[in-house]
């Protein structure tokens, strides 16, 4: 890798910015001063400093975002704003993108990551990964719903549902339930809960297999993911 192109990935500026630090004399590589920005280096072997501080290059981020209501789950978008406008020019820097995707008007847990095989893992019809939903919906839900749902249910174009799991929180006018699905249809909740006559008013992803959202990151909010949950959600 070029040196410039590792040091602006480790946070330390732009090109410009990376250049003004070489001529500098600040970057040592295996203890030798270097101010060529086009010079190769082993991200693996070989030993960068600037400033005398060591650097650490990672090739892959992976975050847990809990992203809020009107944000589009997209690297970029002329009109809209989307999850990558939430973060950081740190994080930004190694172009992540969602895991998936949450519906603009859809709340909750969502992974990004620059990390292909990673998303793959969790993302492929073939993994049947679960997602799990905590929705408010018209009308009560009754036992009959949850059976419709738990055993699969016609969508608007005709496709059926994998069986489902419902549990009912509170069932009133307006209901409270968790639903966890192992698919990713377009719209998918909302229009299982269409199906059988009732609409989805809020909706929030809670968990992603047997990763939960992280419940003190406020609605906008990201962290990485601990090496622990990364374990757990590669191995899915």
């Amino acid at each position: 890798m070029r040196l410039d192109k590792l040091l602006s990935h480790t946070g330390y500026g732009t090109r410009k910015e990376v250049k003004k630090l070489l001529k500098q004399g600040a970057v040592t590589v295996n203890g030798v001063t270097i101010k060529e920005a086009k010079t190769q280096v082993d991200v693996k072997k070989d030993v960068v400093n600037v400033q005398n501080e060591r650097i650490h290059y990672e090739p892959y981020i992976y975050l847990m975002l809990n992203k809020p209501k009107g944000v589009i789950s997209a690297t970029e978008d002329e009109f809209q704003k989307t999850v990558i406008d939430l973060l950081s020019p740190e994080h930004q820097r190694f172009e992540p993108f969602p895991v998936g995707r949450l519906d603009k008007d859809t709340e909750g847990l969502l992974l990004l990551t620059n990390d292909g095989q990673f998303s793959h893992s969790l993302m492929s019809p073939r993994k049947h990964v679960a997602k799990t939903y905590e929705a408010i919906v018209t009308g009560k839900v009754t036992q009959e719903d949850k059976e419709l749902l738990e055993n699969g249910v016609k969508l608007d174009d005709g496709y059926v549902t994998k069986p489902a799991e419902l549990t009912i929180i509170n069932a009133l006018d307006v209901s409270t339930i968790r639903l966890t699905i192992t698919e990713g249809k377009y719209h998918q909740v909302k229009r299982m809960f269409a199906a059988i006559g009732k609409k989805v008013l809020e909706l929030k992803r809670t968990h992603i297999a047997n990763l939960a959202l992280d419940e003190a990151l406020k609605l906008g909010e990201y962290r990485p993911l601990t090496d622990e949950e990364w374990t757990r959600l590669f191995e899915c």
